[in-house]
């Protein structure tokens, strides 16, 4: 037992060093922004998704999303968004490098976005294939930390979306406002006029009777 401890332990924080923490940014993008996310191995998995947080707008414009296009490092084309106000994805990506991630806005606003990507790759699947006494502990803790990555870039998910949805609620509750006070100023605005068209038609009749 004492001769497989320490490469026991060798490949426990070989595991830990080889996690890729999930990369997420928020920014506010006016025509066009690009990121770049390298990925060292060929057949990584790529995870990435997006939400439109908000739009800086005034209160009647209600249309918002963006475009998304992402290419790999030879320039071909391996993903196409158009017109999406949120969106979950992922790939596998057919070589090794930087791939690139394209937002633009055709919106005459500035909109903030909430970006997310990450790439699962264990690298000592590589350094201990022809280990057969760790085979079936390595793959385990590759689920295990597969599934803890995926619940984080979940939750970072649905709180991206749970604050796309307050905001929208609230910018309808401010129009369902705005609209209430315009109605009732357009209301008594009208009922204004008829009493003074009222009072002008009772005034001519007046005049004429005492004629």
């Amino acid at each position: 037992m004492k001769i497989w401890a320490p490469d026991f332990e060798f490949i426990v924080i070989l595991a830990l060093l080889s996690v890729q923490a999930v990369c997420g940014i928020r920014f506010v993008i006016d025509r066009e922004e690009c990121f770049s996310h390298n990925v060292e191995y060929e057949g990584d998995t790529i995870h990435a998704s997006f939400v439109v947080i908000k739009v800086d707008a005034s209160w009647h414009y209600s249309r918002d999303g963006v475009d998304l296009v992402v290419k790999g490092p030879s320039g071909n084309q391996i993903q196409d968004f158009r017109d999406k106000t949120s969106e979950k994805f992922e790939f596998m990506a057919h070589e090794k490098g930087l791939h690139r991630f394209c937002f633009t806005n055709r919106s005459p606003y500035h909109e903030t976005i909430d970006f997310d990507v990450f790439t699962g790759h264990f690298a000592y699947y590589d350094q201990h294939a022809k280990d057969e006494h760790f085979n079936p502990l390595l793959e385990q803790i590759s689920k295990l930390e597969e599934a803890l990555y995926n619940i984080q870039f979940e939750q970072h998910w649905l709180e991206a979306q749970t604050e796309r949805q307050a905001r929208v609620n609230e910018a309808m509750s401010r129009r369902a406002v705005y609209k209430a006070f315009y109605e009732s100023a357009a209301l008594i605005g009208a009922s204004i006029l008829q009493v003074y068209l009222l009072r002008r038609l009772f005034e001519r009749k007046l005049g004429t009777s005492r004629v």
